[in-house]
């Protein structure tokens, strides 16, 4: 039997967080696959010898650097490509590459979308980036477009998912969102990450910390309005220079230090260290905390979403609820009268390894594209 033709398909490429470790790990379970994507700007090791096709997008002055600003032409990016040499399609997609089932393609090929959520600035989280958009002057303006344009965004996103053959969803919670929004069932197979090896216990350092996108939904804001009332150390990690980031740091007392653009190697030795991990917002999965806890780190989160589905409460950490600064501080002094067991916390995180997930994944793909 010959060796499916895979191509693996993401939204774009541009910057490397946590979904596109779930993408290097999909290129480690199939090394032979080949990308496509609506642009890329990313230079990584990931995508070394690799065969990596790019949508006319990228050929579009403005709109191809500007990525928020090009999910009206997104859909029709990755509905222009040529699939039709592959046996196997996955699209890694938490917004337009599912439209690749629209492409041209093999009677028998098959299109396997690993869901992050269905497209959130249309569903899930619309009323949030409507309120907080980023483009500055414009925003009058794009609110104004947006409003207009949703409904018919919101028919092409519909129809592109009953294109799919086959979903998977990375939690329970997007699980719910692909039933609500897109009609359609999917299996769950959780993302994983490397698990380090740390044999002793050792003594945490007076901070917390907070690391990701400084987008809107991440929540900086809540946890910037949280230790500028409480006074305690904190530390925010991202490596995304947006109008909100500036504004964020701006407002920051001196008890709050930013950090721009930090190495994988510094990255984890700041969770080590802290006393906590922070994850305020309202995420589909989040493979950030599994990290921390992956460290021995405890964390605290909102309790709602996909921690519900990694975090312990505790055990590996606490939830706060509602999602609120005061809420947070409650909730960091309650934390503060607990114990931790590092060696604990990171035998849970075990569970969510990158070696169960590409092994899921394996096996979903092979029972289902006969």
């Amino acid at each position: 039997m010959k060796t499916p033709h895979i191509a693996i398909i993401c939204d774009w490429l541009i910057d490397f967080w946590w979904a596109e470790l779930v993408i290097s790990h999909l290129l480690e379970t199939f090394p032979d696959a080949d990308i496509y994507t609506s642009v890329c700007y990313m230079d990584h090791p990931m995508l070394e010898w690799r065969n990596i096709y790019t949508s006319w997008l990228q050929r579009v002055p403005f709109f191809n650097r500007r990525h928020k600003l090009a999910g009206v032409l997104r859909p029709w990016a990755f509905r222009s490509f040529d699939l039709s040499g592959y046996d196997i399609i996955i699209s890694s997609s938490s917004a337009e590459a599912k439209n690749a089932g629209y492409s041209k393609r093999g009677k028998d090929t098959k299109h396997f979308c690993y869901c992050h959520t269905p497209t959130r600035y249309y569903w899930s989280h619309y009323e949030e980036y409507r309120n907080m958009m980023e483009f500055g002057f414009f925003n009058a303006l794009a609110r104004l477009v947006l409003d207009r344009l949703i409904g018919w965004l919101r028919k092409l996103d519909y129809e592109a998912a009953q294109r799919v053959d086959f979903f998977i969803a990375n939690s329970k919670n997007t699980q719910e969102r692909i039933v609500k929004y897109y009609n359609r069932e999917s299996e769950v197979i959780y993302p994983g990450v490397n698990i380090p090896v740390i044999p002793t216990a050792w003594e945490k350092w007076d901070y917390y910390i907070g690391i990701g996108r400084c987008i809107p939904y991440k929540r900086f804001d809540l946890l910037v309005d949280a230790f500028n009332t409480n006074g305690r150390r904190l530390v925010l990690c991202t490596a995304t220079d947006t109008h909100l980031f500036r504004e964020l740091r701006s407002k920051s007392n001196s008890n709050i230090e930013w950090k721009y653009r930090v190495s994988n190697d510094e990255k984890d030795e700041l969770m080590k260290w802290a006393k906590a991990f922070l994850f305020p917002p309202l995420e589909d999965f989040g493979l950030v905390p599994i990290e921390a806890m992956a460290i021995g780190t405890p964390v605290i989160a909102y309790g709602k979403g996909g921690a519900l589905e990694t975090v312990v409460d505790g055990v590996t950490g606490v939830f706060f609820s509602p999602q609120t600064p005061e809420a947070l501080n409650q909730t960091i002094k309650q934390f503060e009268k607990m114990e931790w067991n590092s060696e604990k916390i990171r035998e849970h995180a075990e569970k969510f390894s990158k070696k169960i997930f590409q092994e899921g994944i394996q096996e979903f793909i092979k029972n289902h594209a006969k």
